[in-house]
């Protein structure tokens, strides 16, 4: 988000180049320093334990728990601007999986059409669920949970393990590294700056942000609500069916399972972390990269210490509420209240219809 910037009222008299100035660090740079603060504190901690926590090996870990979760927290970071929600990310992950295994077969040739069959299909998935929050009128909890439910019951009926094979050149999407970077991770980057692009300089993320902020005036305003709803739930499911590959590449085949990593919940908790309103209207995908960052530091630092892993959910919960309250605070900003509210401010009372000058004998607000 950007910085946001508000003025003292001045005094009686003041000019107004005496105007004092403050400015407020938006919610994407708390989240970063945040991540700054968390960076220091894990290698800190992992130094007294005698490791390294900039060592390769760890870089590595760390980045590739950042790849998976990102796909999936940057699509959803769409639907929650408009004040939607997506619980079916997770079975997308995994349908996409098998479709593009399935359909690769282990041939090289046949690469392009297992990733177009998985992202047609997620996009399919995606449209499905923004129609029937926008034309049936469905809560988007109720109906991408029932889409869910449905991926669920064919993904169990039709697949007892593990099906399709990928072939080892697709297979480097999820293993190659340019040095400790995985290729992964920078698709996962190159994305991250395709959807800044889409909503800070696009018409259409624009209208996230207005559907988002509030549906009846962007609908009065001649916006395409329904539009703006199925575009985000459709770049959701876009987003999931590239996670969905990475699996696929990580595994060599297809894996029916993934929908129990808990991915929905994870990328809903990276957007929130990264300063995005679940009730819509703001929010930035910049935010949520570093959300998906703060949780991968946590989870790398738990695992280099060797530490309980309820505990580490209990600290990832205890994180995720102190950042959403923080932020619930800060949208109260006494510079936007009324004049004659401030302190030490009276409202003057209007002059008389037909006089000129200030009402005399008036009383005072």
């Amino acid at each position: 988000m950007s910085t946001a910037v508000t003025t003292a009222p001045p005094a009686a008299g003041a000019p107004p180049s005496s105007v004092r100035r403050r400015r407020r660090l938006g919610s994407t740079g708390i989240v970063y320093l945040a991540l700054v603060g968390i960076l220091l504190i894990s290698v800190v901690l992992v130094g007294l334990r005698g490791g390294n926590f900039f060592s390769q090996s760890t870089v590595a870990y760390m980045l590739t728990q950042t790849s998976l979760l990102g796909f999936v927290a940057i699509g959803q970071t769409f639907v929650i601007l408009c004040r939607s929600l997506d619980l079916s990310v997770g079975y997308v992950v995994a349908l996409c999986s098998i479709v593009g295994a399935t359909t690769m077969a282990g041939d090289p040739n046949r690469v392009w059409l297992g990733v177009v069959a998985a992202l047609a299909v997620a996009a399919g998935v995606g449209l499905v669920n923004g129609l029937v929050i926008s034309r049936l009128r469905v809560n988007p909890f109720i109906a991408t949970l029932g889409v869910g439910l449905i991926i669920k019951g064919y993904l169990d009926t039709q697949f007892k393990g593990p099906a399709g094979s990928v072939p080892a050149s697709f297979q480097g999407f999820g293993y190659t590294r340019i040095g400790p970077v995985p290729v992964s991770t920078i698709v996962m980057v190159a994305v991250a700056v395709l959807g800044v692009v889409l909503l800070t300089r696009t018409r259409s993320g624009y209208h996230m942000f207005a559907v988002g902020g509030n549906v009846d005036v962007a609908r009065l305003s001649g916006i395409r609500t329904g539009r703006s709803i199925v575009l985000a739930h459709v770049l959701c499911s876009l987003c999931a069916g590239v996670a969905g590959l990475l699996i696929a590449a990580r595994f060599s085949t297809g894996n029916a399972l993934v929908y129990s990593y808990g991915l929905d919940l994870d990328s809903i908790a990276a957007v929130v972390l990264g300063g995005t309103l679940l009730l819509g209207g703001r929010g930035s995908v910049a935010g949520t990269v570093g959300g998906v960052a703060i949780l991968a530091v946590l989870d790398t630092t738990f695992n280099v210490l060797d530490i309980n892993p309820f505990f580490k959910d209990v600290l990832r919960g205890a994180i995720i509420i102190a950042a959403v309250a923080l932020y619930a605070r800060r949208q109260i900003d006494p510079a936007s209240s009324r004049a004659r509210f401030l302190p030490g401010r009276r409202a003057a009372p209007s002059a008389p219809t037909g006089t000129s000058g200030p009402a005399t004998g008036g009383a005072s607000a």
